[in-house]
């Protein structure tokens, strides 16, 4: 894949120059375009990946200042993908989708993401929520803002397997909810990570599925968690 090199100030927009990013789409096009749209807001090297095992690959040399990414690899899933980038120490994820359904929004946001682009959107919308995220805000296309603040919680139906969760299981699965990694839940409940592991495969088994996004939603479709 290629790498890219080259900085420019972004005078007036406040970032200071050469920052890092790391680009991930398995189309040639989307990552070319939005290789140019860091570049000319002063990305100082952004190196590019088409799939999550060469994303994983790159990011094995330590985190970068931000990434960027599809939800749909041809390889893996972009939200596990996320929530792996957040756990290895990457502090700025922003997911770039076509997706504008609900599930989707929230889906990237608990898996760990700090921003949701639309691919459709134009370049001062990628630009404003770039510059939000490597400030270390957050952001949501404007579009699918309000599917964020309305969430996934639909009709308190109970999942199966959902009364089976302990008080400790639904307090781990609210902070992965909040975005936590599995270390920052460790440290807000002083347990360690190997614990938090144990109490997310508990909860796998409990609810049928392994998917951290979809185990948060079942439990906010039944109301246990906000």
């Amino acid at each position: 894949m290629t790498t890219v090199t080259e900085s420019h100030s972004l005078g007036s927009m406040g970032r200071p120059p050469g920052f890092t990013a790391l680009v991930v789409d398995d189309h040639p096009l989307v990552r070319e375009s939005m290789v140019r749209r860091l570049r000319a807001m002063g990305a100082g090297d952004v190196v590019e990946a088409a799939t999550a095992a060469e994303a994983r690959a790159r990011a094995r040399s330590g985190p970068r200042d931000l990434a960027i990414l599809d939800l749909g690899l041809p390889d893996g899933s972009g939200l596990e993908l996320v929530a792996d980038l957040r756990e290895a120490g990457w502090g700025r994820v922003v997911v770039l989708s076509a997706a504008d359904d609900p599930y989707s929004v929230r889906a990237a946001f608990v898996a760990g993401a700090q921003g949701y682009l639309l691919k459709s959107a134009s370049s001062s919308i990628v630009a404003d929520g770039v510059r939000r995220v490597l400030d270390g805000g957050v952001y949501a296309d404007p579009s699918v803002a309000s599917l964020l603040a309305a969430g996934l919680r639909g009709p308190a139906t109970e999942a199966a397997g959902i009364s089976e969760l302990s008080h400790r299981e639904i307090e781990v699965l609210q902070l992965v909810a909040d975005g936590k990694s599995n270390k920052e839940v460790g440290v807000a409940l002083g347990l360690s990570a190997l614990t938090v592991k144990s109490h997310l495969a508990r909860i796998s088994r409990k609810l049928g599925t392994g998917d951290r996004a979809e185990m948060v939603a079942l439990a906010m479709r039944a109301g246990v968690i906000r």
